[in-house]
């Protein structure tokens, strides 16, 4: 299923850190990303972050802030993946009827986007959904 043909990327490595903002200056200052948007929690801790790197992205944030995606990936890795689908809600069909682990139904973000949220057969996390991040490169 095609996500963008607008020119932006269509998948999206998410990471947790246990200190976002030391990896965002790494990220940043040693690997030449560009910060395009960091979203911070009250409590200081990056709830979301967009950092591009040519015509490509990474979303991150710190781990242990309680939301859905960190949640699910709290006894695993801390990366993930995230893929732009045209429709949130056909994709997570299909993905019930193949028999995927569905740890969060499609939901409408406050950000604008539907999201699901599912894990693979060797516990990796994939979120599928609208949002798509403008890169420029």
């Amino acid at each position: 299923m095609a996500g963008n043909d607008d020119g932006r990327p269509s998948v999206y490595p998410t990471l947790r850190y246990a200190d976002a903002k030391a990896a965002i200056r790494q990220l940043t200052q040693a690997f030449g990303f560009t910060e395009l948007a960091v979203y911070e929690g009250e409590d200081g801790s990056v709830a979301h972050a967009e950092l591009a790197q040519g015509n490509g992205a990474v979303m991150l944030g710190s781990q242990g802030t309680g939301g859905r995606f960190d949640e699910a990936m709290k006894d695993g890795s801390t990366t993930g993946v995230y893929v732009v689908v045209a429709d949130v809600d056909a994709h997570h069909r299909r993905a019930v009827e193949h028999g995927a682990e569905i740890l969060m139904p499609p939901t409408d973000q406050d950000y604008g986007s539907r999201d699901y949220m599912a894990r693979d057969l060797e516990g990796n996390i994939w979120s599928f959904g609208t949002y798509a991040p403008e890169v420029r490169g």
